[in-house]
């Protein structure tokens, strides 16, 4: 190898590190900023029922093979009942019943929410962040996590969505330090949509 090559070649290597060193820095820099929610949220409009496109896998969800869906409604006192529902692997509906609550004022994006027996309600750590990070103008497709990013969901109003659209989502999850590589997608079948029994 020549001085000419061997400069070329080294030259080449280090732009290489260079940019892969400042896409690395980029994310970081996005993932360490602290998440935020959108400004505001109609409650009453998010009211009915929204399809998991995909998720970050949990504990929790284990059981869910497909069909999975929220259905939330406007209670008394400021209280917002969540109605979780999936089809598990022998085809019965798994379903799970819970309350959520705004925090601070009434167009807040920032929610609590419990599934806990309501003589726990006092209990902080049986409530967790339901953040409304991502909502598009028709309220049809949304990106919901909390403050460590270490959950993250994406609904919709149908049980498919417009590819396009949830990938410019992605885009927009990602620049805001998502890894968006684990993300699971998830199931929906237009024709077995769960109900409750």
């Amino acid at each position: 190898m020549n001085i000419k090559n061997l400069k070329t070649t080294t030259f080449a290597l280090l732009l290489a590190a260079g940019v892969q060193s400042a896409c690395t820095t980029t994310a970081d820099t996005a993932s360490s900023a602290p998440l935020q929610s959108i400004p505001t949220l109609d409650v009453a409009r998010y009211m009915g029922t929204w399809h998991e496109i995909a998720k970050y896998p949990n504990r929790f969800q284990q059981q869910c093979v497909s069909n999975t869906q929220a259905e939330y409604s406007l209670q008394g006192a400021g209280r917002v009942q969540v109605i979780n529902r999936c089809q598990t692997s022998d085809g019965s509906v798994a379903e799970a019943v819970g309350t959520a609550r705004q925090v601070g004022p009434a167009d807040s994006s920032q929610l609590k929410v419990r599934f806990a027996p309501a003589w726990l309600s006092w209990l902080p750590m049986v409530w967790g962040d339901y953040w409304v990070i991502d909502l598009d103008p028709a309220y049809q497709l949304v990106a919901v996590s909390e403050p460590r990013r270490e959950y993250l969901w994406v609904l919709s109003r149908t049980p498919a969505v417009d590819e396009q659209a949830y990938r410019r989502l992605l885009a927009r999850l990602e620049a805001r330090g998502f890894d968006v590589q684990r993300l699971e997608r998830s199931p929906q079948d237009a024709d077995e949509q769960v109900s409750p029994e």
